[in-house]
């Protein structure tokens, strides 16, 4: 019989980790409660090699029209409609 070689999974570093803020490019309700498509921004709330969870305080959409009842979509990390959430400046605290 012969001798079987077995490798580990490669040790590449992922682009999101669980806590990260990003925006994703996903139909989702706007302030005055209309549908739109647009930037929205989220949490990755689970990473693996070939997928990212993020999960968003407003409604959004599947392309189909369905409602996401757990407020997550899941994205591959490499998609372009997924990026690292932009740097808000903070307004300073008022006196």
């Amino acid at each position: 019989m012969p001798d079987l070689q077995f490798r580990s999974a490669p040790a590449g570093e992922n682009a999101y980790q669980v806590g990260d803020r990003v925006e994703v490019y996903c139909d989702h309700e706007n302030e005055e409660g209309d549908r739109v498509r647009g930037w929205l921004e989220g949490v990755v709330v689970q990473v693996d090699p070939k997928i990212v969870a993020v999960q968003f305080k407003e409604p959004v959409y599947l392309t189909d029209g369905w409602m996401v009842p757990d407020h997550v979509l899941w994205c591959p990390p490499n998609s372009t409609q997924i990026r690292a959430a932009l740097k808000t400046k903070r307004r300073p605290r008022k006196k």
